[in-house]
């Protein structure tokens, strides 16, 4: 036996017994007069914007006046009549460092934090909502809820195995107090809330 399996039996043996871990988390119950007020409050006070509107279409017309301007806007959502590219399969990082605008849809809204959820399935590759200088999602407005508990029992993280939760847009700050956006990640974010 050599040593290295000598010193790992000896390791085995000298482990202690396993204890059952129980684990109880009652869930913090919040409750606001109006989830998209609330959202809409802490998104504005990040540094996001929030649009309400009653027609996806609201989004294509959007959409339309960034790109007729010249500039590269992806979309990830069917649906959509605009913009042109409509991307569907998952690419290099260098297909996506001139996007301008990324179109994604979101899953879930969490007003306390105003963050929203995206899944890997609709962001298409996990590079676009942070390579992309200006993001919009788009949610429907029945998908919110008050806390982090709430949403973490409502996403399935096994549909995809990947998602990640998106407030606002990218800002830093070091030791002097200088803030910059947009630094690992958009330098805006608008929210379309679709009420139907």
């Amino acid at each position: 036996m050599s040593a290295r399996e000598i010193m790992l039996k000896r390791i085995a043996e000298g482990r202690p017994a396993l204890i059952p871990l129980e684990v109880t988390v009652s869930p913090v119950e919040s409750t606001y007069p109006g989830l998209i007020e609330k959202f809409s409050e802490v998104l504005q006070g990040i540094g996001g914007e929030i649009k309400v509107v009653n027609h996806i279409s609201f989004v294509d017309e959007y959409l339309y006046h960034i790109e007729a301007k010249g500039n590269r806007v992806v979309n990830c959502m069917k649906g959509l009549e605009r913009p042109s590219e409509l991307l569907s399969g998952k690419g290099q990082a260098s297909d996506y460092e001139n996007v301008f605008v990324a179109c994604i849809k979101g899953t879930l809204g969490v007003a306390e934090n105003a963050s929203v959820w995206v899944d890997e399935g609709d962001m298409v590759n996990r590079l676009l909502p942070f390579i992309c200088q200006h993001l919009v999602l788009v949610i429907d407005a029945e998908n919110f809820v008050a806390n982090m508990h709430q949403a973490y029992q409502k996403i399935d993280t096994l549909k995809s195995g990947y998602g990640t939760f998106i407030a606002g847009p990218s800002k830093t700050a070091d030791i002097e107090q200088s803030l910059v956006i947009g630094a690992h990640g958009p330098r805006s974010l608008k929210l379309f809330v679709i009420e139907q």
